[in-house]
């Protein structure tokens, strides 16, 4: 597939690195040559300098026969323009936007689309971010939380503590521990190191589990491996910019809520427009503003600035003072690895946390959503199976039958409303849902050919 990615930004530096790998042609074009020179020199990709929505530079990267275009520059309205342009001039068929403000999506009416501004897909990173930290803050203990068909199933990430019931025993023994709840180990990771889940494996303590189940059963599953934590109450977010006010907007009517904001005209704003919230005017690095905010008896801290140093040290500060879990929003890769784990319990990437929403339109076959893992090493997937046994590889096979690429478990099957959890006994039929999980992503071309129809397989 050729791909055009508009800014060579942090989302679009991570959204080529994913990409590039998959035998893609990929060209990132921005004003800034040094950074386009450090992303040349790290992948193989082209580049392009110059303005992102100028016809000439979209032409001179290949934009009259791209199959995908990609904006995420910083700007919406570059994003917009670029959008249009491509469509006008060179009818470019996919078109992707990042649209950060809210103002472009009024109650009536759409804007995007080839009706209008031709665009087929927005994106808003701060959104889908939001979405993430909440759904971390509703199921407490847990590293990641994804959703799949709808919300129905879920894929959860833990890590195994000392005194779980099921550390130190085999997986085959969950079901006798709950006969009642089904869910599959779709994957561990130990000592960073991936572990292709069998029935004898035995899970250790700081093993990290990813496991599926249904929506419900999510936290029974959960007891089995860590300690169950009491749900949230008390959330301080340092940061009133897009993500924490939305955050502090979403959790207000449920939680006691707390926002940290430097910015005194901000703080003002805060405090006008959120209905519950308390919103405290300093910096969230201040020990004596953290202990205005009761940071002690606070149960998640958030740190969502846009400053990575300012972050990591509000959380350790907020750790150290008595926060029960943290929360951190770093923007820089090479950071994550460092501080979770530690005093940081959560370190979130906002580009690991989007890149799954745009690769789902570049997957081939019917792959309907991808989430990206373990700082992009690992993929969960959720593909539609079609045809039937005769030209389908998947469909009108029991699971124990279906050739999966090395390092590939299916996890989950949702079937209308039913959820089925992957046994080798289950037959996969027409329309399914199948959820995937993939610890290589060298085999992602070799899971959408299983998806894709052909004319006839023996």
């Amino acid at each position: 597939m050729k791909i055009i990615i508009l800014g060579a930004g942090q989302v679009g530096g991570t959204v080529a690195e994913n990409l590039s790998g998959e035998r893609n042609d990929i060209t990132v074009v921005d004003l800034d040559r040094d950074r386009l020179r450090e992303l040349g020199d790290r992948m193989d990709i082209k580049t392009v300098a110059g303005h992102c929505s100028w016809p000439s530079v979209l032409r001179e990267a290949g934009a009259q026969d791209a199959d995908l275009l990609v904006a995420v520059t910083n700007s919406d309205e570059v994003n917009m323009v670029a959008c249009q342009v491509a469509y006008t001039l060179f009818r470019t068929p996919k078109k992707i936007a990042r649209i950060r403000s809210r103002k472009y999506f009024p109650r009536r009416g759409n804007l995007f689309g080839n009706h209008a501004i031709p665009i087929d897909l927005t994106i808003s990173p701060e959104q889908i971010v939001t979405d993430y930290i909440h759904r971390l803050i509703d199921h407490p203990g847990a590293l990641q939380v994804l959703n799949f068909a709808e919300g129905k199933v879920q894929l959860v990430a833990v890590r195994a503590f000392y005194g779980g019931p099921l550390v130190g025993n085999q997986l085959r023994e969950l079901r006798k521990h709950m006969p009642n709840v089904d869910t599959r180990v779709a994957a561990i990771f130990r000592r960073n190191r991936p572990i292709i889940p069998e029935g004898n494996t035995v899970i250790e303590a700081d093993d990290e589990v990813f496991f599926v189940a249904a929506r419900n059963d999510i936290r029974a599953v959960m007891s089995e491996l860590r300690r169950l934590e009491h749900g949230y109450k008390r959330i301080v977010i340092a940061g009133g910019g897009n993500i924490g006010y939305r955050l502090a907007r979403n959790l207000e009517q449920r939680y006691i809520i707390k926002v940290l904001e430097r910015s005194r005209r901000r703080a003002q704003t805060l405090s006008e427009t959120l209905q519950r919230s308390v919103v405290l005017n300093g910096l969230a690095t201040e020990r004596d503003l953290q202990i205005r905010a009761n940071i002690e008896n606070t149960d998640v801290f958030c740190a969502l600035t846009n400053d990575d140093e300012a972050n990591i040290m509000a959380s350790l500060l907020a750790k150290r003072l008595g926060a029960r879990k943290v929360m951190t929003l770093i923007n820089n890769p090479s950071y994550v690895d460092l501080v979770q784990g530690h005093d940081i319990d959560i370190a979130i990437s906002p580009q690991q946390a989007t890149i799954g929403t745009l690769l789902r339109h570049v997957r081939l076959g019917e792959v309907v959503n991808v989430h990206s893992l373990r700082r992009g090493a690992a993929e969960a997937i959720e593909a539609i199976a079609h045809g039937d046994r005769s030209n389908s590889k998947v469909v009108g096979r029991r699971l124990e039958e279906i050739d999966l690429p090395e390092g590939a478990t299916i996890g989950a099957i949702v079937r209308g409303e039913k959820v089925l959890i992957a046994h080798d006994d289950v037959v996969v039929e027409p329309g399914d849902h199948v959820i995937l999980f993939l610890i290589d992503k060298r085999h992602i071309r070799d899971v959408e050919r299983l998806f894709q129809v052909g004319f006839t397989f023996f």
